[in-house]
């Protein structure tokens, strides 16, 4: 049995620990013995959510040991909380920060080693899932140095996450727990853990203190999100403590105290002056400088001004320092009217972009946390209209909660606090009770603390509501809409399985199958098996859920399934395959949490001429032996088109059931060099770009098997194109594995290039396909994508290099990956380095530079990766004098969408109908 009960907030600013003993109900905080200096060690209530990863010899290894650690320190490993922040503030580059807010980005590898966000090479890397596990083994640390006794592992733990993460967010929480050595545990959402600590601290005369309330509003602004929930109140009888329920809670809002910060280091860039602006390291130092002055003028008893300073860098670090004065008013003002405007309660977020987007985060374009709160209430006035009962206001008025609690230590600030409490009476018509929360910083994790004591001593009423969403498995029903059936109702409690009787699946063992789910924090009141159109905003597309059911000895049998769902005890989402025939035949389905980079938004709809279509691969590759002349075998395509119509029109679930087609008879491709020409083009077509359907990853890591095979006709140039062009088109799903293998091949053959061999080898006929695929490789590690760089430029050095080759260094250059992950993106310094290059063209006469050009110079908002404003201000300058297309104008110039013609380009062709990349959003 667990001695104590710990409760853990894992926030983006600080972690906090806090825990009851068993059989008692006094909550205490854990002290976390930290650095606070070199050699200094002091045990605070706060452990700062960072990292510092020093130098070569920049620490001494003594002044890093703490109390547990051993006398031979190691000068290299990262310091963590109170030190590593005052670092940060004073090297530039160094700092990871904000892991958390990483760990919710579904659009990088969080599994990678990407943190600090825009480091130089020579600072150690860490992914944002193990920067999450080591704050926690911090943690654990330091509780089983103070109760050696009772380790950390073996208790029972709470740890808490935001109300608005989704299942891949909470999924890889658990794992950072796992990593950290944690398996025990249990998730509570932050908002609902805020209000348990309210309601354990008045549990004594609850019923009384919220007597006169039905509707609580939990406004929690952390330090990366904003997370809003609504709690239903109704009073017990006989004098019993009123019961609590969930009713609502908002969709991920990367939004909180990060931004107010970078907002104020924008302000203070400004103030700086100097010419150039502050590399993606340094602003990033100013960053922790400006989070410091903001929480020394919001806190009680502030002064009126505080100086920023920015030290110089290297051996100007003291002389090079610059300051700028920040007063009290102008921060607290800049933070109420950016973060916390009045406006009317029918007042929408703003859509366009503004300037508080950095570090790869996607930011909400909007930082009007108001009109985001607005935007909850109006998606949930069915349910609070219900809760307010009699006191909810006229029909066509926004129901307004009547009682409020504010979390976050942004709210220590009475402006801020006070901005908020006036917005929602003005909205409500009158005023509303604002309970006290003592300790912002603290009750999170004191709160999952009482959510434990309630549910195993009763001391006061837990929160209920059961699962804060809805979920949805989306159908291919052939319909003209996009369909979706409900697998677990809002409000499913805890441990209770949801099946599906009247609906089966046949699926194949042995082969992969994918189900793609949808949540809703709605407040219909949707029932399983309820069918639903996910039309609108209200539906939030969630990772793929995958698994291979396994053949037994190896063959391949269909299954009838039914799928059943629950919400686990730890508070992830759970579905399984139930065989229909044994319900004890189980197979777990589990998320793919690594990010789809593209997404299908056409449903599938099979072509009424798909069998004839696979009839004409079957004679062309068939098993039986037919008489298929090479003239009938090239006019393949022509027959498929004529039957299907023009291939650019191919949607992709015709694309991907033909490219199934042709795999099923890969081995009949090697029969004559026509043969393997014509299947290497029409399965590199059907599969670009290797991404965006179902069980595109298993299609694949089949087709990846062929790599290793090559081609059979090595002495026909026409088939070493096609081979190339084939892994070309499919390097969007290409794994980083796969993708440095096939450059390793590349780098082979291109140095006979370089040689001067190209007429002597019929695969130097395809130079330029190998030059295209060697680009559109964006997931190996940055250093290789330099040196591919570093290798096109030499190359166009040379008169007889082809034009086409600028495309390939604007592709290798870009700003945004079509599909890969941003932390492989070419540094910002290398790149504006090749663009001077192609800005020393005549781009009237080497028009392909001008569109390298756009590619290099795009606007991303990211500071790590975008050129010089100057730069930037030169491509714009010349893309119109030359007339360029409006959408390469504007990818420069404001960071625009990018139209279908760019959209051609930097892939290389036309992409399947209804496909959009990660570049293009």
């Amino acid at each position: 049995m667990s001695r104590y009960l710990v409760g853990i907030d894992l926030g983006t600013s600080n972690t906090v620990v806090a825990y009851a003993a068993a059989g008692e109900d006094e909550i205490r905080l854990l002290p976390v013995d930290q650095l606070v200096g070199p050699g200094e060690v002091a045990a605070l209530p706060l452990l700062p959510s960072v990292r510092y990863h020093p130098a070569v010899g920049e620490l001494d290894p003594a002044s890093l040991r703490l109390p547990w650690a051993s006398a031979d320190g190691d000068a290299t490993a990262p310091v963590i909380g109170r030190y590593a922040r005052d670092l940060g503030a004073q090297v530039p580059g160094r700092l990871v920060a904000s892991a958390k807010s990483w760990l919710s980005h579904p659009g990088v590898d969080r599994s990678a080693a990407i943190l600090p966000w825009g480091a130089g090479d020579d600072v150690a890397k860490v992914s944002p899932l193990t920067a999450s596990a080591s704050y926690l083994a911090h943690v654990r640390t330091a509780w089983d140095a103070r109760f050696p006794g009772n380790p950390l592992a073996a208790q029972e733990i709470v740890l808490t996450i935001p109300a608005s993460f989704d299942e891949g967010a909470r999924a890889l929480t658990v794992e950072a727990a796992r990593l950290a050595g944690l398996d025990r545990l249990r998730l509570i959402e932050e908002p609902q853990a805020a209000f348990q600590d309210w309601i354990f601290r008045h549990r004594e005369g609850l019923a009384a203190e919220l007597a006169g309330s039905r509707l609580v509003l939990v406004c929690d602004v952390g330090g990366g999100t904003t997370d809003l929930t609504l709690i239903q109140v109704e009073a017990g009888t006989g004098g019993e403590a009123p019961k609590l329920t969930r009713i609502g809670v908002g969709d991920h809002l990367m939004l909180g105290g990060d931004n107010m910060d970078l907002a104020l280091a924008h302000l203070v860039e400004q103030r700086l002056g100097g010419t150039e602006r502050l590399s993606a390291g340094r602003f990033a130092q100013l960053v922790q400088r400006c989070r410091a002055a903001k929480e020394h003028l919001l806190a009680p008893d502030a002064p009126d001004r505080t100086t920023v300073t920015l030290l110089g860098a290297g051996a100007r670090l003291i002389g090079a320092a610059r300051s700028v004065e920040l007063g009290r008013a102008e921060v607290e003002g800049l933070v109420v009217d950016g973060f916390f405007p009045q406006g009317a309660a029918d007042e929408a977020p703003r859509r366009r972009r503004t300037g508080i987007v950095e570090f790869g985060l996607p930011y909400p374009a909007d930082p009007a946390i108001t009109r985001h709160l607005a935007a909850f209430l109006q998606r949930h006035a069915g349910a609070a209209r219900a809760a307010l009962g009699a006191a909810a206001p006229d029909a066509g008025a926004l129901p307004v909660p009547d009682t409020l609690l504010l979390n976050g230590g942004v709210f220590r600030a009475d402006r801020l606090a006070s901005r908020l409490a006036d917005t929602l009476a003005r909205w409500r018509g009158a005023g509303l009770r604002v309970l006290h929360n003592d300790a912002p910083d603290l009750a999170v994790a004191r709160g999952a603390v009482a959510y434990g004591l309630a549910r195993t001593q009763g001391s006061g009423p837990a929160i209920g509501g059961g699962s804060a969403r809805s979920y949805f498995l989306r159908l291919d029903d052939g319909g003209p809409a996009e369909r979706a059936i409900c697998v677990l109702p809002r409000g499913t409690e805890t441990g209770r399985e949801v099946h599906l009787p009247s609906h089966s699946f046949a699926l194949r063992l042995g082969q992969a199958v994918r189900f793609h789910l949808v949540s809703s924090v709605g407040d219909t009141p949707w029932q399983a098996g309820d069918l639903v159109d996910l039309a609108g905003d209200d539906f939030i597309r969630l990772p793929p859920i995958a698994t291979v059911l396994p053949a037994p000895e190896g063959k391949r049998r269909e299954v009838t399934v039914r799928l059943t769902t629950a919400m686990t005890e730890v508070g992830t989402l759970e579905m399984h395959c139930v065989g229909a025939d044994d319900p004890a035949r189980r197979w777990l389905l589990a998320f793919e949490l690594r990010g789809d980079n593209a997404s299908p938004d056409t449903p599938a709809v099979e072509s009424p001429r798909l069998a004839d279509a696979r009839d004409l691969i079957e004679r062309v590759f068939g098993t039986q032996s037919q008489q298929v002349d090479a003239k009938e075998v090239r006019g393949l395509r022509a027959r498929l088109e004529r039957l299907l119509g023009p291939r650019e029109a191919w949607e992709m679930p015709l694309l991907r059931a033909l490219f199934d087609a042709l795999m099923e008879r890969a081995a009949r491709r090697r029969r004559s060099a026509e043969h393997e020409r014509t299947w290497l083009n029409l399965a590199g077509y059907c599969l670009r770009p290797g991404l965006g359907a179902d069980l595109d990853e298993w299609r694949i890591d089949r087709l990846f098997g062929l790599f290793g095979q090559g081609i059979q006709y090595a002495n026909e140039g026409r088939n070493w194109s096609e081979w190339w062009t084939l892994w070309r088109r499919a390097a969007g799903g290409l794994p980083e594995a796969a993708q440095l293998e096939i450059l390793e091949v590349l780098a082979g053959h291109l140095e006979q290039a370089d040689a001067g061999k190209r007429s002597r080898t019929p695969v130097l006929d395809s130079y330029d396909d190998m030059v295209r695929l060697s680009a559109s490789l964006e997931r190996v590690p940055t250093l290789h994508r330099i040196e591919v760089g570093k290798w096109l430029l030499e190359r166009l050095q040379r008169p007889s290099e082809k034009a086409h080759t600028w495309w390939a260094l604007g592709r290798v250059g870009a700003r945004e990956s079509l599909y890969g992950s941003a932390h492989t993106v070419v540094p910002a310094e290398i790149a504006a380095g090749w663009l001077e290059a192609v800005l020393a063209l005549d781009w009237k006469r080497v028009e392909p530079a001008a569109f390298a050009a756009a590619q290099i110079a795009r606007l991303t908002g990211d500071r790590s990766r975008d050129l010089a404003p100057e730069l930037r201000d030169e491509v714009v300058r010349r893309l119109l004098a030359i007339r360029a297309p409006q959408g390469w104008i504007a990818m420069v110039r404001d960071g625009a969408r990018l139209d279908e013609e760019v959209r051609r380009r930097s892939f290389g062709e036309v992409l399947p109908p209804g496909l959009s990349l990660i570049g293009a959003k």
